[in-house]
């Protein structure tokens, strides 16, 4: 069995977003292309997006900390500390609000 802090997880992350040039940092903490199921804590600072992309699987977002909008189409969804927002299955984006940090889960 393995364990993570998604909060300690989290919280690093944010650090490096931080100061990257980019203004997000990302690290996979279960599973990934060899996988069916992958699980990726994601960190953007505020006014930073995840530009339009396709949806690779099944996936979800639980927000850890901060507050991020996902955006496809003309449909869009706030999500803030504790909220799970099922992916649809469509081109979407995501933008930060504020300093947020995420666990992306993809199955596939």
């Amino acid at each position: 069995m393995d364990k993570k802090s998604l909060t300690a997880v989290a919280r690093q992350q944010l650090k490096q977003a931080s100061t990257a040039s980019s203004g997000r940092s990302s690290l996979t903490i279960y599973g990934g292309h060899t996988h069916s199921l992958r699980q990726t804590v994601i960190a953007l600072t505020a006014g930073q997006t995840l530009a339009e992309h396709e949806n690779p699987g099944e996936a979800t977002v639980l927000v850890l900390s901060g507050v991020l909008v996902l955006i496809s189409g003309t449909n869009e969804w706030k999500g803030s500390a504790g909220d799970l927002i099922v992916i649809p299955n469509a081109r979407h984006s995501v933008k930060a609000i504020d300093d947020v940090a995420f666990l992306l889960t993809v199955a596939k």
